[in-house]
This record gives structure tokens, C-alpha cells and sequence, in this order.
């Protein structure tokens, strides 16, 4: 009996490993086609109870966490986590098809569909005769060809509305007012920037930035919070400006910096702990204080003081 089972345990190894390698030979449409069925599965009446009870709604929020993490992911440069952020969106895509499909409103062959298309149509230097020279004038295409696409959209709108008052085009269409503030600000220059209306150099934005400075300040003197406001977004929305014309993302970097921020005031409250005190207890002098060697800790020259 011993043998037989050692016997037993060495052959259903190579199977187990012919499995593996057997699913790791299926092409990206099988894979697909595989998820689709699993979220499926999950949806029918005897699938998930928590899977059931979602709606495009609930799924909100998890379609913006997983969207970061994969930006996480990314920046840790951890390649397996990379791959298993990503995958967990792409569920999203899914399970929003899934939903919409039950519905009797869209499949996800139809989402699927739309983008291979719009890819096509929208590289006409590729896949048509249109020739572009550089990276910059196939930004300038794609803009032209998305705002014929509202055009047309809009034409058949009124064919289709009974007479309804056309709405009229912007270039600026389509950037969705649901995106996080710097986001917004970031694609709408980005938009404005690509048919030329765009700063020589960013000289020219850190005069802004300065303008748009003393004009806060002058509101804060005549403590004008409307104004107060409206200057801030003025200020912010010209930093935004700036890191697109420096070819940053700024969420991402804002991101950074507060990850740098929140790591450097754990730093203090480490250091204020071995000393036997509390960093909330501390005056503000030794806060300071406490900043600076949080700084120096990770091996950074210092910087000027905290505002």
C-alpha cells in the first residue's frame, strides 16, 4: 500500500504540470472568453449573492480604486503586481458588460467592438492613406477626426430628436466633468494645446503662476473668500498647466508628494516616540525640528522650511 501511494503521488505530478502548461497555451481571446464566463456564472441565480446585488452604481468606487492600484502597481515596478492590478480592472470592464448585457442594452463583444473600430478610424496614418510626420500632428488628427465623430453624432441626434436645437462642437468635448480637478485641467489644456493654443515655454506659465499669486494675495487682503476661491483655482489651475507642458501627470505627482509627505510624518512621530514624547504634544519649533531629520533620514539634502 505505501508503494502504491508513493507510486500515485509521483504520477499525478506530471499531469498537474501538463495542465498548467496546457492553460498557458491558450491565446488572450480564449483567456477572455473564459473570464466573461466566470463573471457569468457569478451573475446567474445560483452564482454570488454579493455579485448579484451589484449595479453600475455600486461599482463605482471599484472602478477608480482598481484604476489607481494598477498606477501603483506600476510605479513599484513589481511586475506581477503590475499584472494582477490590471486584471482586476479589466474585471471591471467585464462585470459593467456583464450587467448592461442582462439588461438587454450591450454586450461586451459590442464594447470590444467600438474601440477596435474607433482605433482604426482614428489612425488613418496607419491603417488609411493620411500621412503624419510626427507624434504631434497625429494628436492634431485624432482631435480633428473625434470632433467630426461629434459632428456626425450630433447631426444624427436631430434626425432622430423631432427638430431638437443642435448643440454646438467644441474641441473640448469630451472631457468629463466626473474627473478628479487636476485631471479635468489637465486634459483640457492638454486638448487646447494640441491644435496650438499653448504656452512658447514654461517661463511664460511661471509668470502666471506669479500673477495669479498676487492676485490671491490681494484677495486675502480684502478677505474676499469668493475671491478667495476663484483666485486659488486660478493659481492651481496655471500649476496644472504646468505640468502638462512639462509632460508630467499631475495627479500622479501630487500623489507622490503626499505619499512623501505622509512618510517623512510618520518619520517624526517615530523619532518623537524614541525621544519618550508624543509628535501632537511637541511645540512647533521641535516640530520643525523633527521635519528636518526626517528629511535628512532618507539621505535628501535639505530643503527650505515647511510653510
Amino acid at each position: 500500500m505505501p508503494t502504491r501511494g508513493k507510486h500515485t503521488k509521483k504520477t499525478s505530478k506530471p499531469r498537474q504540470n501538463a495542465k498548467r502548461v496546457k492553460q498557458k497555451q491558450l491565446t488572450p481571446g480564449q483567456w477572455f472568453e473564459k473570464l466573461v464566463g466566470v463573471q457569468a456564472r457569478l451573475r446567474a441565480p445560483n452564482g454570488c449573492p454579493w455579485d448579484r446585488e451589484q449595479t453600475h452604481q455600486s461599482l463605482r468606487t471599484y472602478l477608480i480604486e482598481e484604476a489607481y492600484e494598477v498606477l501603483e502597481a506600476l510605479e513599484s515596478g513589481n511586475d506581477g503586481k503590475f499584472v494582477e492590478e490590471m486584471g482586476d480592472l479589466l474585471l471591471q470592464i467585464v462585470f459593467h458588460s456583464q450587467i448592461a448585457g442582462e439588461e438587454g442594452r450591450f454586450t461586451i463583444a459590442e464594447v470590444i467592438r467600438e474601440i477596435h473600430d474607433k482605433m482604426i478610424r482614428r489612425h488613418p496614418h496607419v491603417f488609411g492613406k493620411t500621412r503624419a510626420k510626427d507624434s504631434a500632428e497625429v494628436l492634431r488628427n485624432w482631435e480633428q477626426i473625434k470632433a467630426e465623430e461629434r459632428r456626425t453624432r450630433g447631426k444624427q441626434g436631430d434626425s432622430n430628436g423631432g427638430g431638437k436645437t443642435r448643440k454646438e462642437t467644441s474641441l473640448l468635448d469630451g472631457v468629463s466633468r466626473a474627473l478628479p480637478a487636476t485631471l479635468e485641467g489637465f486634459q483640457l489644456t492638454r486638448k487646447a494645446s494640441r491644435i496650438g493654443f499653448d504656452w512658447d515655454d514654461a517661463e511664460g506659465i511661471f509668470e502666471k503662476m506669479q500673477e495669479e499669486s498676487e492676485e490671491l494675495k490681494k484677495a486675502l487682503g480684502d478677505q474676499d473668500q469668493p475671491k478667495i476661491e476663484e483666485e486659488l483655482g486660478d493659481l492651481l489651475f496655471a500649476t496644472v498647466n504646468l505640468s502638462r507642458f512639462l509632460k508630467i501627470d499631475p495627479e500622479i505627482a501630487l500623489k507622490k508628494a503626499n505619499a512623501k509627505f505622509s512618510r517623512r510624518f510618520r518619520a517624526m512621530e517615530r523619532l518623537a516616540r524614541k525621544n519618550g514624547r508624543e509628535f501632537k504634544d511637541l511645540p512647533r519649533e521641535e516640530m520643525e525640528a523633527f521635519w528636518d531629520a526626517a528629511k535628512k533620514s532618507e539621505g535628501k539634502p535639505r530643503l527650505p522650511e515647511m510653510s
